[in-house]
């Protein structure tokens, strides 16, 4: 059995998707394993990661339109807004997608479809440096 885990940090300029697909497939062929999974983990309370379609641009506008209609920022029933408006939706943004994802290692590759990506999915407006985690199991 091998077991590899590399933290990467992205730097964001604020709202959107950030492409970590090749980062998290360097770590994959690092660790040598032929076989298995990697789990990419982000944490984070403001940020997520998703795994979403990344041959047209297009699809990711409209996923940040819909995000911003499904939970809008200067909301009066907001209590947790310390860190500014567009606090309180990162967070509920985030329980909304997820923290981790899970992806199956064959023959020395990540399983991901042909127009899948793994995308780290920033919430707040203002720039951050974001960890994942990335641990890679297997044979």
């Amino acid at each position: 059995m091998k077991a590899l885990t590399e933290t990467l940090s992205v730097a964001t300029k604020g709202k959107g998707t950030y492409e970590i697909t090749n980062e998290v497939d360097r770590i994959v062929r690092k660790s040598g394993v032929t076989t298995g999974v990697a789990t990419v983990f982000v944490q984070h309370t403001s940020a997520s990661l998703i795994i979403y379609e990344n041959a047209d641009p297009s699809a990711r506008t409209d996923l940040h339109a819909f995000f911003e209609r499904l939970v809008p920022e200067d909301q009066d029933y907001f209590v947790h807004t310390a860190e500014g408006p567009d606090d309180m939706p990162s967070h509920l943004r985030m329980v909304l997608t997820r923290t981790s994802e899970v992806v199956p290692i064959a023959q020395g590759q990540m399983l991901l479809g042909t127009w899948q990506g793994i995308f780290l999915f920033e919430h707040r407006r203002a720039p951050h440096r974001r960890n994942v985690v990335v641990s890679i199991v297997g044979v």
